[in-house]
């Protein structure tokens, strides 16, 4: 017998308020983008072209995600029986290999800036990482909630976080250029802002690379997994076992489940609900699918 229950934890109306609060900020982020770029141009400074050019992929970010989000809402069909639901985890695995890649970049143009120095224009510079730092902060607002349970939101929101940061990395820069003549102070920011965009994109990208390879979410210990099933009456053996987290809000589970008995289908089927209702509340797997069985010679191990 297989038996197989789901759940599901969000709906179209939230996907929909997501969407609108992604153009918006999408929006936002190109008036900044446009802004840096001219007076990048007009100042000489690299971290504010570096900034601009951290604005331009946010813009790209903003624009992956929002369109993930839209393609998540998508129904399942005969042809994609799981819809679109990994949208959202591939748009954060791209956007986080962005942040990677951004910042592995601005320390090659920082250390050319290093060794060949050029004048900054520090007003300029002031001005601009300023308008940043209000557009961005205000864009923060707008999908921070969202960002607390939904991966590729995050992603989104930990692209506008550092924009404040490096923002006010450039503006530090600035006033260190006005005030003390540093003009090195601008490579040695844009150096700090790669740095930070490595180390905060690297956690995002591992555990979304974890989803899309299926790995067991790191909140479930196996054995322990395991132990929970054996215990209700009549399971004699759990095997076959795999848990893989499909998007932000599905945890599935499909085992084989050795009965000690040949019992009647309902009560299998009763035996089947108990577990998957104990596993909900406890591991917060919410998809199961079990195969129950009795005096079938397979193989026992529990992962294989």
């Amino acid at each position: 017998m297989d038996n197989h229950s789901h759940s599901h934890g969000h709906g179209h109306s939230h996907g929909e308020l997501t969407g609108s609060r992604l153009l918006l900020t999408i929006f936002l982020n190109l008036i900044i983008t446009v802004s840096q770029v001219i007076g990048g141009l007009v100042s000489g400074s690299l971290a504010l072209l570096s900034d601009a050019v951290h604005n331009f992929s946010d813009v790209v970010a903003l624009v992956v995600a929002y369109v993930a989000n839209r393609l998540a809402q998508k129904k399942a069909t005969s042809a994609r029986t799981f819809g679109y639901k990994r949208a959202e985890n591939l748009a954060a695995l791209f956007n986080s290999a962005v942040l990677m890649g951004i910042g592995i970049m601005l320390i090659f143009e920082a250390i050319d800036r290093f060794l060949h120095p050029s004048p900054v224009e520090g007003y300029w510079v002031i001005g601009l990482a300023i308008l940043s730092v209000i557009l961005n902060w205000v864009s923060i607002m707008l999908i921070a909630k969202d960002a607390e349970h939904n991966t590729n939101i995050k992603a989104a929101y930990l692209h506008l976080m550092t924009d404040v940061m490096t923002s006010v990395g450039v503006l530090v820069s600035g006033v260190m250029v006005v005030w003390f003549g540093f003009i090195w102070m601008d490579a040695l920011m844009t150096i700090i802002i790669a740095f930070y965009l490595i180390y905060a994109s690297w956690s995002l990208l591992k555990s979304t690379t974890g989803v899309m390879m299926l790995f067991t979410p790191q909140h479930i210990d196996m054995d322990a997994l395991a132990k929970d099933i054996a215990q209700f009456e009549k399971v004699k053996n759990v095997h076959h076992l795999h848990v893989w987290q499909l998007n932000d809000y599905e945890v599935h589970l499909e085992a084989h489940l050795d009965f000690s008995e040949d019992c009647l289908l309902s009560e299998a089927t009763q035996r089947v609900i108990d577990i998957e209702m104990s596993l909900e509340k406890s591991w917060g797997i919410n998809h199961f699918n079990f195969q129950t069985e009795y005096g079938r010679e397979d193989c026992k191990d529990l992962i294989n």
